[in-house]
């Protein structure tokens, strides 16, 4: 029987086969998903709650655009008992999904203007499913210039390679690369996320916006290089991910301030994070 996810209670769990599996790197892998004919109900930004019968439950990124029908992506990193049970996983097994969750990024005032997406390693998983929004054939001709400038710590650590190449060979896009670390065949720019970021993108930052998401230490240094290029505070959207647990604002592992990042979030602005605590 197809499952309706435009219908269904989002707090009720559901299994579903897993088609494709995408290994990234050596310890983050891509899960795609079969919705069974029915297409996800989800915006770019928002999260699902995984869970492993048996073994527990973890707040990931949906990876994918709401535009590509009929599937789910999550990328997801190798870190404890929940992912490493997900990482197990094979092709035709089924994984445990409950929501969307949290709030989306702003697409109505996306809309319209020009896009600078920056992202650092995994970070790039929660921005690709807003970035293949707007690159969207259907979509692209909403929103103006579009920049994407991603970074990792070394060739071996970039995700969606795949992907990556077919975001180069775009003429509708500019599209930088860059690695803390090279090695014998890296071809591209070697530096920090925030240093290219400055030497490398010209823009008035009066005419864009700007949507970040990587590491905690990254989005600090490249939130004070948007700063410094003269962005506005209100202009630079992050998500953060950190510590989330439940995803229904009960367990209180991601208070920040006043707010909860499951329910208030996972998308905020700069302007709504300056006067919480450095934490996040």
């Amino acid at each position: 029987m197809a499952i309706d996810l435009e219908n269904k209670n989002i707090y009720l769990p559901r299994l579903f086969r897993i088609m494709e599996i995408i290994p990234e790197t050596s310890d983050i892998k891509t899960f795609r998903l079969d919705l069974e004919g029915e297409n996800s109900s989800h915006l770019p930004g928002q999260f699902a709650e995984l869970f492993v019968p048996g073994v527990g439950e973890a707040p990931i990124s949906i990876t994918s655009s709401p535009t590509q029908k009929g599937i789910l992506e999550f990328s997801i990193k190798r870190t404890g008992l929940v992912t490493s049970a997900i990482h197990r996983l094979n092709s035709n097994d089924r994984l445990g999904i409950r929501g969307p969750y949290g709030n989306t990024f702003p697409i109505s005032d996306l809309t319209g203007q020009n896009l600078l997406f920056i992202a650092g390693g995994i970070g790039l998983a929660p921005l690709r499913s807003l970035i293949n929004y707007v690159l969207d054939t259907e979509k692209r001709n909403q929103f103006k210039k579009v920049i994407i400038l991603y970074g990792a710590r070394s060739p071996q650590d970039l995700v969606f390679k795949w992907e990556l190449k077919k975001w180069q060979m775009r003429d509708d896009i500019t599209f930088l690369l860059t690695v803390d670390r090279g090695d014998d065949q890296w071809k591209s720019t070697v530096g920090l996320v925030p240093n290219v970021l400055k030497e490398n993108i010209q823009v008035n930052p009066l005419e864009w916006k700007s949507i970040i998401c990587g590491p905690p230490i990254m989005i600090k240094f490249t939130i004070k290089a948007l700063l410094e290029m003269g962005f506005q505070p209100p202009d630079i959207i992050t998500t953060l991910e950190m510590r989330m647990k439940c995803g229904l604002g009960k367990c209180g592992r991601c208070n920040i301030g006043p707010y909860y990042v499951c329910k208030d979030g996972p998308v905020f602005t700069y302007q709504q994070l300056q006067n919480i605590p450095e934490e996040y």
